[in-house]
């Protein structure tokens, strides 16, 4: 286990050594165990179904304030 100098990282680093234990060190395992537990209890964290970006004025290239100001003269 890594060691830092942050209990609360070491706290985490120590809590996923567990998990992936419990799974017998295998990673597929562990998350196919996630997503039984998701389905069991009705409360999915990852969506069913994969969600697109829908183009709208907003996101095209040039719409955006930011995007038409010119850069600082370091990044020249």
């Amino acid at each position: 286990m890594k060691i830092s100098r942050n209990p609360i990282l070491d706290e985490l680093y120590a809590a996923r050594e567990k998990l992936l234990s419990d799974a017998g060190g295998d990673l597929r395992k562990y998350l196919e165990g996630v997503r039984v537990r998701e389905q069991a209890s009705g409360r999915l964290v990852t969506p069913e179904e994969q969600r697109t970006i829908r183009c709208n004025g907003a996101t095209k290239s040039g719409v955006s304030e930011v995007e038409n100001l010119s850069s600082p003269p370091a990044d020249r």
